[in-house]
């Protein structure tokens, strides 16, 4: 999911249109990716710090909620510096995929 393409390929379902806040392009631009269930079919997951979100509004701003729940991703810290994640160096990449990977150990155990 480190690709915004196909974070951005996942939100097929999602339950907002385009007067929203939350459209997909945004939430893909954030680090989110969609994994709906029946009980939440607008469940999202950042690809760094695998924070799931659920219960969004018209109105919220996707980058806004990332930081209001997990305020130390590390995708958050490098993208103060950058608009879009195609303007992150090399050694700033394999940081973030670095802290990716661990995340995703801390998760699994």
């Amino acid at each position: 999911m480190n690709s915004e393409n196909n974070r951005l390929s996942t939100f097929k379902d999602w339950p907002f249109d385009d007067d929203c806040q939350c459209v997909p392009s945004k939430m893909a631009a954030a680090g989110f990716y969609h994994i709906p269930t029946d009980q939440q079919p607008d469940l999202v997951r950042c690809f760094v710090c695998y924070k799931e979100l659920e219960g969004w509004e018209p109105d919220d701003d996707p980058w806004a909620e990332h930081k209001r729940h997990q305020p130390n991703c590390d995708l958050l810290k490098i993208m103060k510096n950058h608009k879009s994640l195609d303007e992150i160096t090399v050694k700033e990449f394999l940081d973030l995929e670095c802290k990716r990977q661990q995340n995703r150990t801390v998760r699994k155990t």
